[in-house]
């Protein structure tokens, strides 16, 4: 019994080195961001620049928690944009 595993070890091991370890040995490129995307990360690091340079009491003011005050952030922003 240990022989034939022995073998198919022996069989396989080729098969196995052969193949790419990482997905970065296969050749493709990084895709570059579309546009939008590089749009909505350039918001998301103005709005989140704003949100850290507020007081306390601006925060509550402009909305008690992050994700409020982003999702207004990011309508000013695309607003102004236009």
């Amino acid at each position: 019994m240990p022989f034939r595993s022995l073998l198919l070890a022996c069989l396989a091991a080729p098969l196995l080195l052969s193949q790419p370890v990482f997905a970065h040995e296969k050749g493709t490129a990084a895709k570059e961001p579309t546009v939008s995307q590089s749009a909505a990360r350039t918001r998301q690091k103005t709005c989140g620049a704003e949100w850290r340079a507020l007081s306390v009491a601006d925060k509550a003011a402009k909305g008690p928690k992050w994700p409020q005050y982003f999702s207004k952030c990011v309508k000013r922003l695309k607003e102004q944009k236009a």
